[in-house]
């Protein structure tokens, strides 16, 4: 019996490692014997750099950058086990994790810190990069990284725009004379599952200004912000970030780099599982089992459970998801080789009581639906015979 685990994060409470760890002590509760691959992953969001450092024998570099609000933070980037390739997750000098609760401001947030990071490696000698855009704090554009890397973005008194998305109404001339050179001959491999575009209706204000502390005011003036920012840019370098797929990731960092960096994007679970060997051990697997915090209908949008389960299913290898809770329309979810998805939550608890207790849920989680699946299994194969 070979079962492969490969949850992400349960935010709050238990890392993608600490997740696969429990799976695992619950699947050998059940079955000593059961031979258990443990391949923790992450979907471009918190956790991508950790996850592939990790699973790459890679390491970190300490670097102290601004912060979303300016203030001071030790954050680090991740080099893999090539000693070539430097991971970049916006959310270690960018994120919403680097905010006391109810200090949350999208129009003064700034990306400036993720652009410190890029110098740091750049001047380090790196020329390969995977970034990962989620867990932003940010809504402008991207502008506090390309400032932070050289790029001048002047008001209509040849002065430098403050920093935060609301500065971006101010924009009157955006000067690459002194952009970093170096850029254009390195590798940007942008890891994001948003292909949401920088304006309007889906775009970075109005789908993720909220969650970043954006009164419904503040977003149609992000909204308004972003869209004079993208005319700008336009005027410079040609590319129409307005509607463009993937502009609006991460506050609309996802468009700075597609058009001042030479860059691809791609589906942030598509480039850990690559790196993580996934489909090397998905080989004569008999069951996978994924996870994390909250399954709902975005999940099929490419959110690791989704993505582990296409990797599986693609190799006739079922897959069991662990959540820990449980939303709406997850019916998509089961064409993609997906067997079911159960809840950790085995009894009426707070909040603060799940997130404490999440190790030993998970861990119970996972003995009893492994007990479930291979009875059965047993069961079919019983009748088959018979």
């Amino acid at each position: 019996m070979k079962i492969v685990i490969a949850p992400d994060s349960f935010k709050g409470s238990l890392s993608a490692v600490e997740a696969a760890l429990s799976i695992e002590r619950g699947i050998h509760k059940a079955f000593p014997d059961a031979e258990t691959f443990c391949l923790p992953v992450a979907d471009g969001g918190e956790g991508t750099l950790d996850t592939l450092v990790a699973a790459t024998g890679g390491k970190k570099i300490p670097v102290f950058v601004n912060g979303p609000l300016a203030q001071k933070v030790e954050a680090e980037y991740g080099i893999l086990g090539d000693g070539e390739t430097c991971v970049i997750e916006m959310a270690k000098a960018s994120g919403l994790s680097l905010i006391p609760e109810g200090e949350l401001n999208p129009l003064k947030a700034t990306t400036y810190g993720t652009g410190e990071l890029i110098k740091q490696a750049l001047d380090d000698g790196y020329t390969s990069f995977i970034l990962a855009l989620g867990g932003s704090a940010t809504n402008d554009g991207g502008a506090g990284m390309l400032q932070a890397l050289g790029l001048k973005i002047l008001d209509e008194q040849g002065m430098e725009i403050s920093t935060g998305g609301s500065e971006l109404a101010k924009v009157c001339t955006i000067d690459t004379s002194v952009f970093d050179n170096r850029i254009k001959g390195c590798k940007f491999l942008i890891a994001s599952d948003v292909e949401n575009p920088l304006i309007g209706p889906r775009g970075a204000s109005h789908v993720f200004g909220p969650q970043k502390g954006a009164t419904p005011e503040n977003v149609q003036i992000l909204d308004d912000c972003l869209a004079h920012w993208a005319d700008e840019v336009e005027k410079v370098t040609g590319v129409r970030l307005h509607d463009l797929a993937g502009a609006g990731a991460a506050g609309g960092i996802g468009g700075a780099f597609q058009a001042f960096f030479p860059s691809q994007m791609k589906r942030g679970i598509d480039v850990v599982i690559e790196h993580t060997g996934l489909n090397r051990a998905l080989e004569g697997a008999n069951l996978v089992i994924t996870g994390e915090g909250q399954v709902d209908f975005q999940t099929a949008s490419g959110k690791t459970p989704m993505g582990v389960a296409q990797a599986a299913n693609s190799q006739n290898v079922p897959t069991i998801v662990l959540a820990g809770s449980i939303g709406t329309q997850i019916d998509v979810l089961y064409q993609y080789g997906i067997v079911s998805v159960n809840s950790i939550i085995n009894k009426p608890m707070t909040l603060s009581e799940a997130i404490e207790q999440a190790e030993e849920l998970l861990e119970l989680g996972a003995e009893q639906v492994v007990r479930s699946y291979f009875h059965y299994q047993n069961l079919n194969q019983r009748r088959v015979v018979m």
